[in-house]
This record gives structure tokens, C-alpha cells and sequence, in this order.
């Protein structure tokens, strides 16, 4: 049986939850482990998608993380932090918005093709979904990963969509274990 419970990350760099669960509840849960965090990538300037000269190699041709954007990755990572809570690994997509979505939180980081963007472009999804269930089925117990990626992977992988900066725990079994909303 599947366990949701909603969670929300405020500007005080805090995360409280419903009653159910508190946020020593999801530390727990995150030191458990075989579990991936999906945010997708923060806040960003005004539009859908990319403009039409995109060029994945050129910040510059991209919609990128706005001033409230950059804000929020940093207090995502302030929330990690505070609760001494260190992914094995941290992967983002190849566009500048995850990137530095990643950065911002957790600094190091590796880019993972298979959390690019599908949106507005001739490659399905179902490959790459393919692959990050391969992927998730391997984070073993006492590790999670964290994967910056975009609204349409998110949607591929659990069928859930998701709003910018928001977050999904998701078991290695695929199981939808709890959901942020970061703001």
C-alpha cells in the first residue's frame, strides 16, 4: 500500500508535514533509504518549455532559474543540511535550470541524460523511463539519491505532475512515499 503524505518547505528553511509524520519522520525515512528525492528544478523566468534558438550547451538560449528560483535550491539544500541528511548522490538534467538547481542545493553534482527534458522534443519518454526504474530499483537500504529533473520525467515515472521546486520521495519499489511542495 502506498504512503503520500504532503510536505512544505518555507522560506525558514524548515519542512513541516501533515500531523501524521514530522519532519524527524522524513529524515527517518530518508535514512532508511531506497529512496530517490525528485525535485524538479526550482523557480524559473516566465514561459513554458524553451525558447526557439534553445541550445542545451548555452546557458544563455534557455529559460533559466529566477532570483526566487536560485533562492529556493539554496534553502532546499539548507533543509538537507540542517538534518545532516547526505544523498550518495546527487544527478541532474543537462539544462542550466537543473543544473544549477543541483548546484545550488548541493553543489556537487553529476548530469544524468536520462533526467533531460522530453518536452517539445522527438525523443519519448519510455526509454528514459526505462532507465531510472533500473535506477531507482538500485538505491539500496541506508542511501538515498537526490534527482533534479523536470516536470514531464517526473509525470513519466510516477504519474504524478509536479510544480517547480517541488519534490517527490519515491521508494526503490516505485512506491510514492511522500510529496513537497517547496516555496
Amino acid at each position: 500500500m502506498k504512503r503520500r503524505t504532503v510536505l512544505t518547505l518555507l522560506a525558514t528553511a524548515h519542512w513541516p508535514l501533515s500531523q501524521a509524520q514530522s519532519g524527524a519522520d522524513v529524515a527517518a525515512l530518508l535514512r532508511d533509504g531506497a529512496c530517490v528525492v525528485l525535485i524538479r528544478h526550482a523557480a524559473t523566468e516566465a514561459g513554458i518549455g524553451d525558447p526557439a534558438n534553445f541550445t542545451l550547451g548555452d546557458c544563455r538560449t534557455q529559460r533559466n532559474l529566477s532570483a526566487a528560483g536560485r533562492d529556493q535550491s539554496r534553502r532546499i539544500g539548507q533543509w538537507f543540511k540542517s538534518r545532516q541528511l547526505q544523498p550518495r548522490a546527487v544527478y541532474s538534467s543537462a539544462w542550466c535550470r537543473g543544473r544549477d538547481t543541483a548546484e545550488l542545493a548541493f553543489g556537487p553534482h553529476t548530469v544524468l541524460a536520462a533526467l533531460n527534458s522530453t518536452f517539445n522534443n522527438d525523443t519519448p519518454p519510455e526509454p528514459l523511463t526505462h532507465i531510472l526504474r533500473t535506477r531507482l530499483q538500485a538505491v539500496p537500504a541506508g542511501a538515498f539519491e537526490v534527482w533534479v529533473t523536470h516536470q514531464v520525467n517526473i509525470t513519466a515515472l510516477t504519474g504524478e505532475y509536479t510544480a517547480m521546486g517541488e519534490a517527490l520521495v519515491v521508494h526503490a519499489n516505485g512506491a510514492l512515499l511522500a510529496r513537497a511542495t517547496l516555496s
